[in-house]
């Protein structure tokens, strides 16, 4: 399998939890690469993961059960550690997402790393079909570095010249982007104004990519904030009559698809901005 982390972690714009009851979701996937979505049911991936992770915790001797969520399995740390492990399973699913985005018009750069994952709620759960949930983590991972690529190639070289070293021995992580750090100040506004209604705060995933289509290059964290606040509503589009933020790995998903069920999430993300 290729196990590996995704989500905040892995864009560089994790932050603290604010209090001690308040943990880290690490969001992983595990991507069994030598199967594919006719060999098995999204029900059977699912239930092999969890076997293994089963194992994993009675041999590590893990105190708290593993948990069922609705697209992974949860693996709960010991209290002092403060943080829980949602574990993704996943497929393979570049080539059938390529054709898709092809099909429809739509730009495929990012396709190549699209997987194929597991919701327990899909009509297919129990079906072995081609139409699985797709998700696209390290694509989209790329493609905010591409928003940034400027800005992080010029502090790595900085780095690089103050440690007298190559900027290919400087690993992404060493350094942080203005862009970086707005979306960061960004996540623990959103926190502290929504700390008694968190059901109706702004999802990460929204301000992130509306911050970072709306950064432009700029140099500092104080311009980068204002070119984002600037810029984010011109990138939350009206289509099919509700509101749509495109996925840019994957333009048919819609990360504001939640907007139509619950229109209070809009207004709340308008009051925020």
């Amino acid at each position: 399998p290729n196990v590996y982390v995704q989500g905040s972690f892995r864009l560089g714009t994790t932050i603290r939890p604010s209090n001690d009851a308040e943990e880290y979701d690490v969001d992983s996937v595990c991507e069994l690469q030598k199967l594919a979505k006719p060999s098995l049911t999204q029900l059977q991936l699912k239930t092999l993961i969890g076997m293994e992770i089963e194992a994993y915790c009675k041999a590590q001797s893990m105190k708290k059960p593993l948990r069922e969520g609705r697209r992974c399995w949860v693996l709960e740390y010991a209290d002092g550690a403060q943080f829980h492990m949602d574990v993704v399973p996943a497929l393979p699913n570049g080539q059938s997402v390529r054709v898709l985005l092809e099909s429809r018009g739509f730009d495929a750069r990012w396709a190549k790393t699209a997987i194929a994952i597991t919701d327990n709620k899909s009509a297919t759960y129990t079906a072995i079909t081609d139409d699985w949930p797709r998700s696209n983590p390290k694509g989209y991972c790329e493609w905010f570095k591409s928003r940034m690529a400027t800005a992080l190639e010029r502090r790595k070289r900085m780095l690089a010249e103050s440690v007298k070293a190559r900027v290919e021995d400087i690993p992404d992580y060493k350094v942080r982007t203005p862009l970086q750090a707005a979306v960061m100040i960004l996540k623990r506004h959103r926190d502290n104004t929504f700390k008694d209604r968190k059901e109706d705060r702004p999802i990460s995933v929204i301000i992130t990519t509306l911050a970072a289509h709306s950064y432009n290059g700029e140099e500092t964290i104080g311009e980068t904030l204002a070119a984002i606040l600037a810029g984010m509503n011109s990138h939350i589009l009206w289509r099919d009559n509700r509101y749509w933020i495109p996925n840019p790995t994957d333009p048919l998903e819609n990360f504001a698809d939640k907007w139509l069920e619950y229109p209070e999430r809009a207004s709340a993300f308008a009051e925020w901005l």
